[in-house]
């Protein structure tokens, strides 16, 4: 891998960051001041970058701009005699644009350290490439496509991700970090089901324990230890507000269950914006792809060493607000976003309108429609289905390239012809609500169409009667052809009835075979939602 730049971080002069923090006024809070009896910590959080260099919009985001504002809100925390912890929160890779993504995250890897970066949790995209990939990420290794890579400075934690058979974690556990003499625990923790919305290759041989067990195992050792302060990074989500509303979701009864001495969690995973308090614990999440990130402060009692009072909020990246990108984060990038140039700006066809992930009330998009399709062409099969949570960004109208392409598929998947019967194909209809817990998950699909009732009880939705191959019902004891994607036919995101499937086949990765559909197809192509799913009362 090439070294993309050095640490040359700008730093704002204290009088020029609070001249800036008085013109924007809403946009920065200084915060209380440390003094002798008393330490302010600020904690600046990131969560689900997934490698996103590049500005997510032309008014959102970009890693030098990103920069550019955990600078000022440093440099304010500086000026009230604060310390200053950058933190993330796990998916700071996976599904990543080409410019990561192609140079195996490297890229995002040093932006990070750039940016100072002290820990970060695991999240379930990390596991992608599988832990030997993740590991050489952290210590260093070569790899084929980039050469030697030297490591990064950032450290992971992973308290519940353990070698099966064992009671060793992949990465550190916690990491207890001092701020002027007062002792503060980090812990890393992952979403215990990783393994069903993660290929099955990608964490092998790995276990994935209960995480408030895991926090409150860990957090006895740190209370052991004199520890008072504790931080949980902890990759899974649920759903709030920015101004301190309520906190719903997944998230709640784990937070719930964790030792009252966890101060706050940053969490991850759901890619929403919010802050609040879950049983006493502030609880943050910053959007995703670098949009947003969390100012977290934290005042510490010196003589007891825990925290006695905290606050949030969460910062969008917005453009034209006078901020200024950080030189150092933006020449990483541009050497990234030059090196890959040449392949991602390959014309691949051009788009009549935009072809978008938005589904209809049944569950049918017109892009997911059209990378049903051309799995199905690409491997001559009855039926090709695919998940939704592995179509990543939309189509727009105009011209098509390769790397845009990418973007949309991003995981290098490869395809995976078999035989399913009738009556698999209904359990596997079914299964878009069974085990989904809040999120549901409708299957993409071609070649088949079925309809299904929204009152019926789950496990009951979907009528055999109403499932039709080319036209024709499905006979329950009929055996049909079918392509999906390798994260699928593993069980993935917990259709498991593709474990039972036969006469498995491995071919070529679904990005080729997008890309090769879409050249074929008369110009410019288009897509349409045309009611291979439809809903029932």
């Amino acid at each position: 891998m090439r070294v993309f730049g050095s640490r040359s971080r700008v730093v704002l002069s204290l009088t020029v960051a609070v001249a800036m923090a008085l013109t924007w006024g809403s946009l920065a809070s200084a915060g209380p001041k440390s003094n002798g009896a008393q330490v302010r910590l600020q904690l600046l959080a990131i969560n689900d970058f997934h490698g996103q260099l590049e500005p997510y919009s032309a008014s959102l985001g970009g890693a030098a701009l990103l920069d550019g504002y955990l600078d000022i809100r440093e440099a304010e925390a500086k000026a009230a005699n604060g310390d200053t912890w950058r933190l993330g929160v796990g998916d700071l890779i996976g599904a990543s644009p080409p410019a990561s993504a192609l140079l195996q995250d490297e890229p995002t890897m040093q932006v990070l350290d750039e940016m100072g970066f002290m820990y970060s949790t695991v999240g379930n995209h990390e596991f992608d490439e599988g832990m030997s990939e993740l590991l050489r990420l952290q210590y260093g290794g070569f790899s084929a496509i980039t050469g030697d890579w030297d490591g990064t400075k950032m450290q992971y934690l992973a308290a519940n991700v353990v070698y099966e058979g064992t009671h060793k974690t992949v990465f550190p556990p916690y990491a207890v970090k001092h701020v002027r003499g007062i002792p503060v625990g980090i812990i890393g923790i992952v979403y215990e089901n990783t393994p069903s919305i993660v290929t099955a290759s990608g964490v092998e041989g790995l276990e994935f324990l209960d995480e408030a067990e895991t926090v409150n195992r860990y957090a006895a050792r740190l209370k052991a230890r004199g520890v008072e302060a504790i931080i949980v990074l902890m990759h899974d989500g649920g759903y709030g507000t920015t101004t301190g509303g309520t906190i719903t979701g997944d998230i709640v009864p784990i937070v719930e269950a964790m030792d009252d001495e966890v101060d706050v969690v940053l969490s991850a995973h759901s890619h929403q914006r919010y802050w609040g308090y879950v049983d006493g614990k502030l609880v943050t999440q910053a959007h995703s792809a670098g949009r947003a990130f969390a100012d977290v402060d934290l005042v510490l009692d010196r003589k007891t060493g825990d925290v006695v009072s905290k606050s949030a909020a969460i910062v969008p990246v917005a453009s034209e607000m006078g901020v200024l990108p950080d030189p150092g984060v933006a020449a990483i990038v541009a050497a990234a976003v030059a090196e890959v140039e040449p392949v991602v700006s390959q014309v691949v066809g051009t788009a009549a309108n935009d072809i978008t992930r938005t589904q209809s009330a049944a569950g049918e998009s017109a892009l997911g429609n059209l990378i049903a399709d051309a799995q199905r062409w690409k491997q001559g099969t009855q039926i090709a289905v695919t998940n939704p949570g592995g179509i990543r960004t939309d189509v727009l109208a105009g011209e098509v390239t390769w790397g845009e392409l990418f973007a949309v598929q991003p995981f290098s998947n490869y395809l995976v012809t078999m035989k399913l019967t009738g009556a698999q194909l209904d359990d596997m209809l079914e299964r878009q609500w069974l085990d989904q817990g809040t999120s549901i998950k409708m299957l993409q699909i071609s070649g088949l169409s079925y309809s299904w009732s929204a009152s019926a009880p789950v496990g009951a939705r979907v009528n055999p009667a109403d499932i039709f191959v080319g036209g024709v019902l499905v006979d329950p004891v009929g055996v049909y052809t079918v392509t999906a994607n390798n994260f699928l036919a593993d069980g993935g995101d917990n259709f498991t009835t593709f474990k039972f499937a036969t006469d498995k086949v491995f071919w070529g990765s679904d990005l080729d075979a997008l890309v090769q559909y879409v050249d074929q197809l008369p110009q410019p192509f288009d897509a349409s939602i045309e009611g291979r799913a439809t809903v029932l009362p």
